[in-house]
């Protein structure tokens, strides 16, 4: 059921986004031939007007196909006859739909909480080495770490393990004050915690903080916006080879670790809530990687827009859209090709 729970989620991102390509097509006259949920041929399919409304086969995609798309065409409502600005609202309503939605779970899911986890140092072991006068203290919230915000209280491993220096720059807020801790040595050491049991780490723990309505708001945002950060650094991991290629996971894949997040749960609302707050972590992903400047995406196709634009008000002379059209299907091909490759990875590991 965990599976159905996973499957069900990942198709409402995929309608929600193109939804919203679809909604602002119609709202800036361009037609829409079709919109479609999932891929292959059609098991259930409506004329309604001009627009063809198809439920696929294969439950992987979905698209809204706008007249003169990828090509030329004669009719006045086509995508390329839109002014620029309105085809660029097309283009990335999509992502924005996502990084709504995800706004929306995170906030469902965030309100019935009393408090949060945060940056803030609540106790301190007596052999921690970085405390002190010129170090860190009891009731200091880490706001910076080596000029990168902490929004979250997981941010501060991450950017630790991205810098791989001992010695870090933190911006500390202490009494109502920011304090500068220029150089400080972080280095793990070996601790005992309160159940005589070792460990590896710093020597200071964390807390939590109480919220109220608009704490839960903040919070809310700011689990978006470190999403949103967080993507850049993975890939900052994965061309730095700090993440390897098998790192990365497909909608197998994607399936398969929300149903294991609910399966983990101790009970079914609880499983439900992972489920949802793994749909908002993707949602979120979505928005941003279909943002990329990369062929065939969101993002390329907005990028390319803006770039004939400005060449075609300088030199007086419109561009052929079937160069652009070649361009996005060679980004096509090769995002399929990856996705293949991904997929029968995420398959193999489930049966390995």
């Amino acid at each position: 059921m965990s599976i159905v729970f996973a499957i069900l989620m990942f198709s409402f991102l995929i309608f929600i986004h193109e939804f919203g390509h679809f909604i602002v097509a119609k709202l800036s006259g361009v037609q829409v031939n079709e919109f479609s949920m999932f891929m292959g041929p059609a098991i259930w399919k409506k004329q309604k007007g001009e627009t063809l409304y198809a439920l696929r086969c294969i439950p992987f995609g979905g698209y809204c196909a706008m007249e003169g798309e990828d090509g030329d065409s004669d009719n006045p409502r086509a995508f390329g006859a839109a002014a620029w600005w309105k085809r660029l609202c097309i283009l990335v309503a999509g992502a924005f739909m996502n990084f709504v939605s995800g706004l929306l779970i995170l906030a469902i899911i965030y309100m019935p909480a009393k408090g949060f986890a945060a940056p803030v140092i609540v106790e301190m072991d007596p052999a921690c080495t970085v405390a002190g006068e010129n170090g860190l203290q009891v009731g200091d919230r880490i706001l910076e770490i080596d000029g990168e915000k902490i929004l979250m209280q997981q941010d501060f491993s991450m950017l630790l393990m991205l810098n791989p220096s001992d010695t870090h720059d933190l911006l500390v807020e202490r009494d109502g004050k920011e304090v500068f801790l220029d150089d400080l040595l972080m280095k793990k050491a070996e601790f005992t915690d309160t159940q005589g049991e070792k460990y590896q780490g710093f020597g200071f723990t964390f807390g939590y903080l109480e919220a109220d309505f608009l704490g839960k708001l903040q919070y809310t945002w700011y689990t978006a916006v470190d999403w949103v950060r967080s993507v850049g650094w993975s890939l900052e991991m994965l061309f730095t080879g700090k993440a390897a290629f098998t790192d990365l996971s497909g909608p197998v894949g994607i399936v398969q670790q929300m149903g294991e997040a609910a399966d983990a749960a101790g009970s079914w609302i609880d499983g439900l809530m992972n489920i949802l707050y793994y749909g908002a972590f993707l949602a979120v992903n979505l928005a941003v990687m279909n943002l990329l400047p990369i062929p065939a995406l969101d993002g390329g196709r907005a990028v390319c827009l803006l770039l004939t634009t400005g060449v075609e008000a300088v030199t007086k002379k419109k561009i052929d859209p079937k160069y652009e059209g070649y361009l996005h299907a060679g980004g096509m091909i090769l995002l399929l090709g990856l996705m293949a490759i991904i997929m029968f990875k995420d398959i193999l590991f489930i049966f390995i």
